[in-house]
Protein backbone atom coordinates (compact mmCIF):
# COMPACT_ATOMS: atom_id res chain seq x y z
CA UNK A 1 0.00 0.00 0.00
CA UNK A 2 1.32 3.44 -0.97
CA UNK A 3 0.45 6.22 1.43
CA UNK A 4 -1.01 9.16 -0.48
CA UNK A 5 -0.43 12.81 0.27
CA UNK A 6 -4.18 13.44 0.18
CA UNK A 7 -4.88 10.90 2.91
CA UNK A 8 -2.03 12.37 4.95
CA UNK A 9 -3.46 15.88 4.68
CA UNK A 10 -6.99 14.71 5.48
CA UNK A 11 -5.79 12.85 8.58
CA UNK A 12 -3.77 15.87 9.73
CA UNK A 13 -6.84 18.08 9.37
CA UNK A 14 -8.94 15.66 11.40
CA UNK A 15 -6.32 15.82 14.14
CA UNK A 16 -6.62 19.60 14.21
CA UNK A 17 -3.53 20.77 12.35
CA UNK A 18 -4.11 24.01 10.47
CA UNK A 19 -1.43 23.64 7.83
CA UNK A 20 0.65 20.77 6.46
CA UNK A 21 3.40 20.85 3.87
CA UNK A 22 6.07 18.44 2.72
CA UNK A 23 9.72 19.10 1.95
CA UNK A 24 11.79 16.52 0.13
CA UNK A 25 15.20 15.79 1.67
CA UNK A 26 17.78 15.02 -1.00
CA UNK A 27 20.73 12.74 -0.22
CA UNK A 28 23.03 15.79 -0.12
CA UNK A 29 22.29 19.34 0.95
CA UNK A 30 20.53 21.58 -1.55
CA UNK A 31 21.85 25.08 -2.31
CA UNK A 32 19.13 26.57 -0.10
CA UNK A 33 20.04 24.26 2.78
CA UNK A 34 23.74 25.05 2.36
CA UNK A 35 23.03 28.79 2.43
CA UNK A 36 20.98 28.39 5.60
CA UNK A 37 23.74 26.36 7.24
CA UNK A 38 26.29 29.03 6.37
CA UNK A 39 24.02 31.73 7.80
CA UNK A 40 23.66 29.72 11.01
CA UNK A 41 27.42 29.34 11.26
CA UNK A 42 27.90 33.12 10.86
CA UNK A 43 25.25 33.73 13.52
CA UNK A 44 27.03 31.40 15.91
CA UNK A 45 30.45 32.89 15.16
CA UNK A 46 29.13 36.33 16.08
CA UNK A 47 27.88 34.98 19.39
CA UNK A 48 24.29 35.96 18.64
CA UNK A 49 23.07 32.74 20.32
CA UNK A 50 24.23 34.07 23.74
CA UNK A 51 24.51 30.99 25.98
CA UNK A 52 22.07 28.82 24.02
CA UNK A 53 24.77 26.28 23.24
CA UNK A 54 22.27 23.77 21.89
CA UNK A 55 22.02 25.93 18.78
CA UNK A 56 25.52 24.75 17.83
CA UNK A 57 24.46 21.09 17.69
CA UNK A 58 25.87 19.71 14.41
CA UNK A 59 22.59 17.89 13.74
CA UNK A 60 20.88 21.26 13.35
CA UNK A 61 23.03 21.85 10.27
CA UNK A 62 22.20 18.52 8.66
CA UNK A 63 18.86 16.80 9.22
CA UNK A 64 20.34 13.58 7.81
CA UNK A 65 22.35 13.23 11.01
CA UNK A 66 19.11 13.00 12.95
CA UNK A 67 17.68 10.25 10.77
CA UNK A 68 20.01 8.63 8.24
CA UNK A 69 17.91 7.79 5.22
CA UNK A 70 15.35 10.54 5.78
CA UNK A 71 13.58 11.37 2.52
CA UNK A 72 10.76 13.69 3.57
CA UNK A 73 9.94 16.24 6.25
CA UNK A 74 6.24 16.57 6.98
CA UNK A 75 5.90 20.08 8.40
CA UNK A 76 2.81 21.19 10.31
CA UNK A 77 1.58 24.46 11.78
CA UNK A 78 -0.93 25.12 14.55
CA UNK A 79 -2.51 28.54 14.94
CA UNK A 80 -2.42 29.79 18.55
CA UNK A 81 -3.74 33.34 18.24
CA UNK A 82 -6.56 34.58 20.47
CA UNK A 83 -8.17 38.00 20.32
CA UNK A 84 -7.23 39.01 23.85
CA UNK A 85 -5.03 42.07 24.35
CA UNK A 86 -1.98 42.72 26.48
CA UNK A 87 -2.62 44.91 29.55
CA UNK A 88 -1.86 48.60 29.18
CA UNK A 89 -1.35 49.80 32.77
CA UNK A 90 2.18 50.05 34.13
CA UNK A 91 1.18 47.96 37.13
CA UNK A 92 0.82 44.88 34.89
CA UNK A 93 3.37 42.46 33.51
CA UNK A 94 3.14 41.36 29.88
CA UNK A 95 3.36 37.70 28.91
CA UNK A 96 3.95 36.57 25.33
CA UNK A 97 0.90 35.05 23.63
CA UNK A 98 2.64 31.73 23.11
CA UNK A 99 2.55 31.14 26.88
CA UNK A 100 -0.99 32.26 27.67
CA UNK A 101 -2.55 28.82 27.50
CA UNK A 102 -1.55 25.19 27.85
CA UNK A 103 2.04 24.17 27.09
CA UNK A 104 2.23 24.03 23.30
CA UNK A 105 4.75 21.18 23.46
CA UNK A 106 2.11 18.93 25.01
CA UNK A 107 -0.58 19.94 22.53
CA UNK A 108 1.65 19.52 19.49
CA UNK A 109 3.23 16.30 20.71
CA UNK A 110 -0.18 14.70 21.26
CA UNK A 111 -1.26 15.53 17.71
CA UNK A 112 2.10 14.63 16.16
CA UNK A 113 2.13 11.31 17.99
CA UNK A 114 -1.33 10.50 16.67
CA UNK A 115 -0.32 11.41 13.10
CA UNK A 116 2.89 9.40 13.41
CA UNK A 117 0.99 6.36 14.66
CA UNK A 118 -1.45 6.66 11.77
CA UNK A 119 1.42 6.77 9.26
CA UNK A 120 2.93 3.66 10.83
CA UNK A 121 -0.44 1.90 10.72
CA UNK A 122 -0.49 2.54 6.97
CA UNK A 123 3.20 1.83 6.37
CA UNK A 124 4.46 -0.41 9.20
CA UNK A 125 7.99 -0.59 7.77
CA UNK A 126 8.44 3.19 7.66
CA UNK A 127 10.84 5.10 9.85
CA UNK A 128 8.97 7.97 11.47
CA UNK A 129 10.07 10.44 14.15
CA UNK A 130 8.41 13.67 15.29
CA UNK A 131 9.57 16.87 16.97
CA UNK A 132 8.01 20.12 18.18
CA UNK A 133 10.68 22.54 19.32
CA UNK A 134 12.38 19.57 21.00
CA UNK A 135 15.01 18.48 18.47
CA UNK A 136 17.97 20.03 16.66
CA UNK A 137 16.01 20.90 13.54
CA UNK A 138 15.96 24.20 11.64
CA UNK A 139 12.18 24.11 11.75
CA UNK A 140 11.54 27.48 10.12
CA UNK A 141 13.80 26.68 7.19
CA UNK A 142 12.08 23.37 6.55
CA UNK A 143 8.64 24.93 7.04
CA UNK A 144 9.49 27.42 4.31
CA UNK A 145 10.78 24.62 2.07
CA UNK A 146 7.48 22.82 2.68
CA UNK A 147 5.52 25.86 1.57
CA UNK A 148 3.99 26.79 4.94
CA UNK A 149 5.31 30.35 4.97
CA UNK A 150 8.48 32.41 4.83
CA UNK A 151 11.10 33.44 7.36
CA UNK A 152 10.43 37.10 8.07
CA UNK A 153 12.78 39.93 8.97
CA UNK A 154 12.06 39.34 12.66
CA UNK A 155 13.13 35.70 12.35
CA UNK A 156 9.59 34.33 12.69
CA UNK A 157 7.81 32.20 10.11
CA UNK A 158 4.88 34.07 8.58
CA UNK A 159 1.98 32.17 7.03
CA UNK A 160 -0.52 33.79 4.69
CA UNK A 161 -3.45 32.41 6.67
CA UNK A 162 -2.44 33.05 10.28
CA UNK A 163 0.48 35.45 10.22
CA UNK A 164 3.30 34.38 12.51
CA UNK A 165 1.06 33.20 15.35
CA UNK A 166 1.78 29.53 14.69
CA UNK A 167 3.56 26.70 16.43
CA UNK A 168 5.63 24.46 14.19
CA UNK A 169 6.24 20.73 14.28
CA UNK A 170 7.74 18.19 11.92
CA UNK A 171 7.81 14.50 11.20
CA UNK A 172 10.92 12.96 9.70
CA UNK A 173 10.40 9.85 7.59
CA UNK A 174 12.16 7.69 5.04
CA UNK A 175 8.98 7.63 2.96
CA UNK A 176 8.93 9.50 -0.35
CA UNK A 177 6.23 12.11 -0.73
CA UNK A 178 5.73 14.71 -3.46
CA UNK A 179 7.35 17.92 -2.26
CA UNK A 180 5.49 21.21 -1.98
CA UNK A 181 6.91 24.34 -3.56
CA UNK A 182 9.09 26.40 -1.19
CA UNK A 183 7.37 29.60 -0.11
CA UNK A 184 8.58 32.95 -1.38
CA UNK A 185 9.23 35.90 0.96
CA UNK A 186 6.71 38.72 1.20
CA UNK A 187 8.08 41.22 3.71
CA UNK A 188 9.00 43.56 0.89
CA UNK A 189 10.46 46.87 2.02
CA UNK A 190 8.65 46.83 5.38
CA UNK A 191 10.92 47.39 8.41
CA UNK A 192 8.31 47.79 11.15
CA UNK A 193 9.71 44.95 13.26
CA UNK A 194 13.25 46.33 13.09
CA UNK A 195 12.08 49.84 13.90
CA UNK A 196 9.85 48.78 16.81
CA UNK A 197 12.33 46.59 18.72
CA UNK A 198 13.26 48.65 21.82
CA UNK A 199 16.64 46.94 22.20
CA UNK A 200 17.55 46.81 18.49
CA UNK A 201 17.86 43.03 18.72
CA UNK A 202 17.12 42.57 15.01
CA UNK A 203 20.56 43.45 13.73
CA UNK A 204 19.60 43.04 10.08
CA UNK A 205 16.68 41.41 8.26
CA UNK A 206 16.35 37.87 9.59
CA UNK A 207 19.27 38.18 12.02
CA UNK A 208 18.27 38.37 15.69
CA UNK A 209 20.90 38.87 18.39
CA UNK A 210 19.77 37.00 21.50
CA UNK A 211 22.09 39.13 23.61
CA UNK A 212 19.78 42.08 22.91
CA UNK A 213 16.46 40.20 22.84
CA UNK A 214 13.91 40.75 25.62
CA UNK A 215 12.40 37.30 24.99
CA UNK A 216 15.78 35.61 25.45
CA UNK A 217 16.60 37.45 28.65
CA UNK A 218 13.22 36.97 30.32
CA UNK A 219 13.03 33.26 29.47
CA UNK A 220 16.56 31.86 29.05
CA UNK A 221 18.91 34.15 30.97
CA UNK A 222 19.60 32.54 34.36
CA UNK A 223 21.71 35.38 35.78
CA UNK A 224 20.57 37.01 39.05
CA UNK A 225 20.20 40.39 37.30
CA UNK A 226 19.24 41.37 33.78
CA UNK A 227 21.71 43.52 31.82
CA UNK A 228 20.94 47.20 32.41
CA UNK A 229 20.50 47.82 28.68
CA UNK A 230 17.72 45.23 28.65
CA UNK A 231 16.16 45.98 32.03
CA UNK A 232 15.50 49.64 31.29
CA UNK A 233 13.74 48.81 28.01
CA UNK A 234 11.45 45.97 29.11
CA UNK A 235 8.26 48.01 28.62
CA UNK A 236 6.51 45.70 31.07
CA UNK A 237 7.51 42.40 29.42
CA UNK A 238 8.26 39.69 31.99
CA UNK A 239 7.90 36.52 29.89
CA UNK A 240 8.88 36.75 26.26
CA UNK A 241 8.07 39.68 23.99
CA UNK A 242 5.59 40.09 21.13
CA UNK A 243 6.51 43.57 19.93
CA UNK A 244 7.98 42.51 16.58
CA UNK A 245 4.93 40.35 15.90
CA UNK A 246 2.35 42.86 17.11
CA UNK A 247 3.57 45.52 14.65
CA UNK A 248 3.73 43.14 11.68
CA UNK A 249 1.20 44.07 8.97
CA UNK A 250 0.64 40.42 8.13
CA UNK A 251 -0.42 39.74 11.71
CA UNK A 252 -2.57 42.84 11.90
CA UNK A 253 -4.42 41.86 8.71
CA UNK A 254 -4.60 38.09 8.80
CA UNK A 255 -4.44 36.86 12.39
CA UNK A 256 -7.53 34.83 13.26
CA UNK A 257 -8.61 33.22 16.52
CA UNK A 258 -7.49 29.63 17.01
CA UNK A 259 -10.01 26.84 17.41
CA UNK A 260 -7.63 24.96 19.73
CA UNK A 261 -9.29 25.16 23.13
CA UNK A 262 -6.03 24.48 24.97
CA UNK A 263 -4.57 27.74 23.67
CA UNK A 264 -7.23 29.88 25.29
CA UNK A 265 -5.48 31.99 27.95
CA UNK A 266 -5.45 31.03 31.57
CA UNK A 267 -7.01 34.12 33.26
CA UNK A 268 -4.00 34.70 35.51
CA UNK A 269 -1.70 34.99 32.47
CA UNK A 270 -3.52 37.89 30.80
CA UNK A 271 -2.90 40.69 33.27
CA UNK A 272 -0.68 39.64 36.19
CA UNK A 273 0.49 42.54 38.34
CA UNK A 274 4.19 43.23 38.64
CA UNK A 275 3.82 43.45 42.41
CA UNK A 276 2.47 39.89 42.68
CA UNK A 277 5.07 38.50 40.30
CA UNK A 278 7.88 40.27 42.14
CA UNK A 279 6.95 38.27 45.24
CA UNK A 280 5.89 34.97 43.74
CA UNK A 281 6.70 31.99 45.95
CA UNK A 282 7.77 28.51 44.95
CA UNK A 283 4.34 27.17 45.91
CA UNK A 284 2.46 29.84 43.94
CA UNK A 285 4.74 29.29 40.93
CA UNK A 286 4.17 25.55 41.01
CA UNK A 287 0.39 25.92 41.11
CA UNK A 288 0.22 28.75 38.61
CA UNK A 289 2.38 27.33 35.85
CA UNK A 290 1.53 23.66 35.78
CA UNK A 291 1.06 22.40 32.21
CA UNK A 292 2.48 25.70 30.99
CA UNK A 293 5.44 26.50 28.74
CA UNK A 294 6.10 29.35 31.19
CA UNK A 295 7.32 26.79 33.71
CA UNK A 296 10.71 27.23 32.06
CA UNK A 297 10.88 30.59 33.85
CA UNK A 298 11.78 29.75 37.44
CA UNK A 299 10.45 31.67 40.48
CA UNK A 300 13.68 33.62 40.95
CA UNK A 301 13.50 34.69 37.31
CA UNK A 302 9.88 35.83 37.60
CA UNK A 303 10.81 37.94 40.61
CA UNK A 304 13.87 39.32 38.81
CA UNK A 305 11.93 40.17 35.65
CA UNK A 306 9.06 41.81 37.53
CA UNK A 307 11.35 43.93 39.68
CA UNK A 308 13.28 45.03 36.61
CA UNK A 309 10.05 45.98 34.85
CA UNK A 310 8.91 47.97 37.87
CA UNK A 311 12.22 49.81 37.99
CA UNK A 312 12.07 50.45 34.25
CA UNK A 313 8.63 52.04 34.60
CA UNK A 314 9.83 54.18 37.51
CA UNK A 315 12.74 55.45 35.44
CA UNK A 316 10.38 56.50 32.64
CA UNK A 317 8.35 58.86 34.80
Amino acid sequence: MVLSRLSLVETAQKLGFHRLGIAAVPSTASPAETATTQALERWLEQGFHADMDWMANAKRQDVRKIMPGVRSLICVALNYYTSHSHPEGREYGKISRYGWGRDYHRVLHQKLKALTQWIQSQQPEAQVRYYADTGPISDKFWAQQAGLGWIAKNGCLITRDYGSWVFLGEILTDLDFPSDTPHTAHCGSCTRCLDACPTEAIRSPGVVDANRCIAYHTIENRDPQLPETIAKRLQGWVAGCDICQDVCPWNQRFAQPSDVVEFQPYPHNLAPTLSELSQISEVDWDQRFRASALRRIKPTMWRRNALAAQTSHSGQR
